[in-house]
């Protein structure tokens, strides 16, 4: 990623900003963790920042890439605009955004998003001093009426700090962007003095230290330095003191803090509910009506019809009926406030004791998450279009809280991503297998041979043998005439792939299936897994079944409802 310094608030800086961004977050995390204390003891904010930013990152790399390769929105290769860059820079982390400190962090990059690419629209094709004044001043206001309840001493303080201190220069964007970090800096090294759990703890607020170190990255964008004066990094933890409690078996555990900015309770909710919802503003209005009778922490950010809701409560279920009513949520993830953490009142409980052995996997759908689910997975929802990042399997092998961990990424173009996150939690002292699981169907395959009381060598063996021995395909529209495997293909033809390649262009969903069916089993088989997506043909699941009992002798067909996949259909045929 290029480093010359920026002078002016471009595409380029945008990419610049969100690559130094998260690498200054990425070496923060530990530390931003550790120093948590306010007001949910769960040690994450360092790591809820991260991913969100680490969301975003990714967006704005997959922008630069449309156009380079001519898939951007003008259609012709080149660079992306301000306003494509921001957007997506927005995009990333709204859909990403963890625990309530990354839900912040999302509308504060929302916010300077809504006035960069205005002015972008305008035909400002790079922003000026004036224009990142404005963008920080909008992005804190915005974070302020994302929250409930805002509370003073929190992250929302420092970026309201940081307004005031860029408002105040006059310059070009390093110099705005200088003072916007030194006045985040004073607030963040106040907030002691104004949240009494801090002040007892001799910390500052974890999620204003997240944030200066966002600013810093912006100040090291535009000037080709990152700021100094004892700071940053391991300075801030000479600062501060890290505190420990004291547990039943004599340990000192560091006490750190949820994802919360709101007020302080030690005997709050048990429940953390975070979810993506599809639904307009006047459902939204009535849903954040509703999520604050049931509970505390809530923050709503987004707008355009997709938001990201957090709320903090003791029925989470009912948290997520409201999201129901209001639109469509997806993305659910609700996290119980363990033993031992301050919601629930466990300071003197010694810490869960982890499972010996746990399997993470991938899983392209809600109804197959249910599946995966029954059989003990820990699940990372993927939603089409939107691949997991490393960030988000290596919190899926923490939460599995296990000792030994088989991660399935089910997804060819997941191989990577599952092999750096996997690599990361081997320095975590996490003994974990990645099996290279191309297909939803694969994992399938391989849960159902897993063993926990085997040996890990050998349960690992199985399932790689039982995935590898299960022929994977599916069925997909095709977006745009193009050359494959099986010839040209126009749009709107139904595509079957068998291990990845087109093998059959066809006109019809179901005659398409068989064809590919037929082929897969010309090479024998005794299970044929079907995988129904939201879209595909009420009937199909009949014609198929029915195809496989008069056409193959002892060949038992399965079907399951695989809710929003992506893939019309999938097949597994083991």
């Amino acid at each position: 990623m290029p480093q010359v310094p920026q002078t002016f608030f471009d595409a380029l800086a945008v990419r610049t900003w969100c690559g130094l961004a998260l690498a200054a977050l990425g070496r923060a995390r530990e530390e931003i963790d550790a120093i948590n204390v306010y007001p949910v003891a769960d040690g994450d904010t360092g790591t809820n920042l991260y991913l969100t930013l680490e969301s975003a990152y990714a967006a704005v790399e997959a922008a630069f890439a449309g156009h380079e390769t001519g898939a951007g929105p003008s259609g012709t290769a080149g660079a992306p605009t301000l306003a494509d860059a921001t957007r997506a820079m927005a995009h990333g982390a709204l859909i990403g955004a963890r625990g309530n400190s990354g839900t912040i962090l999302a509308q504060l990059l929302r916010g300077m998003a809504q006035v960069l690419a205005a002015d972008a629209d305008g035909g400002s094709a790079r922003i000026d001093g004036t224009g990142l004044c404005l963008a920080l001043r909008h992005a804190a206001e915005a974070a302020r009426q994302a929250v409930a309840h805002p509370v003073e001493g929190t992250v929302l303080t420092v970026a309201s700090a940081a307004a005031d201190a860029a408002t105040e220069a006059e310059g070009d964007c390093g110099t705005v962007a200088r003072a916007a970090y030194e006045g985040a800096s004073a607030a963040l090294a106040a907030t002691p003095g104004q949240l009494a759990v801090l002040g007892r703890a001799g910390v500052v607020d974890a999620g204003g230290r997240g944030l200066v170190a966002v600013l810093g990255a912006l100040v090291e964008t535009f000037t080709g330095e990152a700021p100094g004066g004892g700071t940053t990094g391991a300075a801030w933890a000479a600062r501060v003191r890290v505190p420990a409690r004291s547990d039943a078996l004599g340990t000192q555990t560091p006490v750190s803090d949820g994802p919360d900015e709101c007020a302080e309770d030690a005997s709050g909710p048990a429940f953390e509910v975070i979810y993506l919802l599809e639904a307009d503003d006047t459902a939204v209005a009535r849903l954040r009506e509703r999520l604050d009778r049931l509970g505390d922490s809530l923050v709503v950010v987004g707008g355009d019809g997709l938001w990201n809701v957090h709320v903090h409560v003791d029925d989470a279920g009912a948290a997520v009926e409201a999201g129901v009513e209001a639109g469509r949520p997806y993305r659910i993830r609700i996290t119980h406030f363990g033993i031992g953490d301050v919601h629930t009142g466990g300071v003197g409980r010694p810490p869960r004791e982890r499972v010996q052995r746990a399997v993470v996997a991938v899983v392209p759908g809600e109804g197959l998450a249910g599946l995966y689910g029954e059989a003990g997975a820990t699940i990372v929802l993927a939603r089409p279009g939107e691949p997991p990042a490393s960030g988000e399997l290596v919190e899926a092998v923490r939460r599995a809280h296990a000792r030994e961990v088989v991660l399935l990424p089910n997804d060819a173009d997941l191989r990577h991503t599952a092999a750096a996150a996997a690599e990361q939690a081997r320095t975590e002292g996490i003994r974990v297998a990645l099996i290279p699981t191309r297909s939803a169907v694969q994992g399938i395959a391989a849960l159902a041979v897993h063993e926990p009381e085997r040996r890990f060598d050998e349960d690992v063996v199985a399932m790689t043998s039982a995935a590898g021995a299960t022929r994977y395909a599916e069925l997909a529209v095709a977006e745009r005439q193009s050359w494959t495997m099986a010839g040209i293909c126009q749009t709107g033809d139904v595509l079957g792939l068998i291990d990845g390649d087109v093998a059959v262009i066809g006109s019809d969903v179901t005659a398409t299936a068989e064809a590919v069916i037929d082929r897969m089993l010309q090479a024998g088989g005794e299970m044929v897994t079907l995988v129904l997506g939201d879209e595909a043909p009420e009937d199909i699941a009949g014609h198929l079944e029915a195809r496989v009992r008069e056409g193959y002798l002892a060949v038992d067909t399965v079907v399951y409802r695989g809710g929003r996949q992506g893939a019309l259909l999938l097949i597994g045929v083991e």
